[in-house]
């Protein structure tokens, strides 16, 4: 099934309805929405020579144009490559490159970060810009019909970064985008036409995932004029838009419930948060239901496997007499519908409720592997079982409760940042003998950055060098937020750097 059938279908059933939003003005209509995709789509074929199977690249802020374009990829048959906009453009060039895009997709704010790409790039023969001529001319024209695709055939390119440093694409066909949207349908919530999702967090990434079910049930997509998270616009938005969801990371739902404006808000229109991301401390979540009411549901996934392995139910959360509440408040949940979950020993072993291991899943939601990566997809799925590379462990019940993340993955304000991908710019320097990063506890974040540095004998090298180097090879919200300066990193008898140790004096510290 086409992907695309969804807003088609919408249309059929609810033509009139908003399909897009800006602020608190309706924009388009699902009958317009889905002829405008067929127009753009017919563009892909006839002017840009784009045919099923090729890649299409969107680097885009959040804005409602974001989703003509997806879903014109679906359409038509392509493979859209959303990309995080916040990435460098020595990442974006990278990532271009690495999965052959012919076309990127882009908007004035983000121009800049891309222009010239296309003469640098062979594959790439055009950056188009959603303010410019080009895409208002995509808005006449014939459509076209919409594409014949096979269940695997490849909708997604989901890129990631990985512990290489190098950004991993997971291939997610239509068949997983498909049993994404129909989970979300069993286990967290039956949209209404009459609803909408507010995109605060980057449709690039899960919010992305979960405006599918929303476009399926003709249920509108709204934009926040400052394309991303403030808690004064959310609460406006609120009065113009019933029915609204939002997916927020936990450090979002915190700086949402310590802002001084929600004290006196009408929030009678929020139907939802979907959480995910990180970690949501039990205190913070209780906070929440107490302001905000049971409003939440609590989701764990990741690109491989999007926004489906385990969850935590909103009649989960309403479950207060359990003897064990705050422990499962404290989970990821159990098992989403149609998905199997367990937790591994290092032979790949199920181990029984209360060790702690490796979880692992597998279900039509799991990805069909890395692309152009054979080594990576290998040490990911083995025996049919997605890797996640997080440790956790089973309680009596079927809860899931993660204990740690294997790879040593930082997440500020719910986006992931991988240490050796920070390691290795800093390594560039000649100044630098070793250096370890790990994150901190932070209140509004979640966790921040932190980069322990051996200089070499007689260095001068200070932290602004640093701070340099990396904002010339890597994202700005990925570089340190401090640099310590030590004579040595603690060890163990192997020589390997013991993170757990520099973990446990920023703790130290902080308490």
């Amino acid at each position: 099934m086409n992907l695309a059938a969804f807003l088609h279908r919408a249309a059929l059933l609810h033509p009139d309805s908003t399909a897009l939003g800006l602020g608190n003005r309706p924009l388009m209509t699902y009958r317009d929405f889905a002829n405008r995709v067929a127009m753009v789509a017919g563009h892909f074929q006839n002017t840009l020579g784009l045919w099923p199977g090729d890649r299409a690249a969107i680097v885009m802020s959040n804005v409602p144009d974001y989703m003509v374009v997806k879903y014109a990829c679906w359409h038509a048959g392509v493979c859209a490559v959303p990309i995080n906009a916040k990435l460098h453009r020595k990442e974006f060039s990278y990532i271009l490159e690495d999965c052959g895009a012919r076309v990127c997709f882009t908007n004035e704010e983000k121009h800049d970060a891309v222009a010239a790409l296309d003469r640098q790039i062979e594959t790439l023969e055009q950056i188009i810009s959603t303010d410019g001529g080009a895409w208002r001319a995509m808005a006449e024209g014939d459509p076209a019909p919409m594409a014949e695709v096979a269940p695997d055939d490849l909708a997604w390119l989901f890129f990631t970064s990985g512990t290489t440093g190098r950004p991993k694409g997971a291939m997610l066909s239509h068949r997983n985008l498909v049993s994404c949207t129909m989970n979300y349908f069993a286990d967290v919530d039956a949209i209404e036409p009459q609803d909408c999702i507010v995109h605060c967090a980057p449709v690039s990434h899960g919010a992305g995932c979960y405006g599918i079910p929303h476009v399926a049930r003709g249920a509108a997509q709204v934009f926040p004029e400052s394309g991303g998270f403030d808690p004064r616009e959310m609460i406006d938005l609120l009065r113009h838009w019933k029915g609204a969801t939002f997916f927020f990371a936990p450090t979002m739902v915190v700086r949402l419930l310590n802002h001084p404006d929600l004290a006196k808000a009408d929030m009678s229109n929020l139907k939802l948060i979907v959480y995910g991301g990180g970690p949501m401390y039990v205190e913070d979540l209780l906070r929440g239901i107490n302001v905000l009411g049971q409003k939440f549901v609590q989701i764990f996934g990741q690109g491989e496997a999007p926004m489906t392995i385990t969850g935590l139910t909103r009649a989960m959360h309403e479950d207060t007499c359990h003897p064990r509440y705050k422990e499962r408040l404290a989970s990821t949940g159990v098992p989403r519908t149609d998905i199997e979950v367990r937790v591994v020993n290092e032979d790949d072993q199920p181990l029984s409720a209360g060790e702690i291991g490796e979880v692992v899943c597998r279900g039509d939601v799991v990805m069909l592997g890395y692309w152009n990566n054979r080594d990576a997809t290998a040490e990911a799925i083995k025996g049919g079982w997605l890797h996640t590379g997080d440790m956790g462990s089973f309680d009596e019940d079927g809860y899931l409760t993660l204990k740690d993340r294997a790879r040593d993955m930082i997440i500020s304000g719910g986006t992931n940042i991988y240490p050796r991908e920070i390691e290795e710019v800093l390594l560039k320097h000649p100044a630098i003998l070793e250096v370890s990063v790990v994150g901190r506890k932070h209140t509004d974040w979640g966790e921040e950055v932190i980069a322990f540095v051996v200089r070499r004998e007689a260095s001068s090298v200070t932290e602004r060098d640093l701070d340099t180097l990396c904002l010339n090879h890597i994202a700005r919200f990925k570089r340190p937020r401090e640099y310590r300066f030590v004579e040595s990193l603690p060890k163990n008898n192997y020589g390997k750097i013991l993170k757990t140790r520099l973990r446990k004096l920023l703790d130290s510290e902080s308490a």
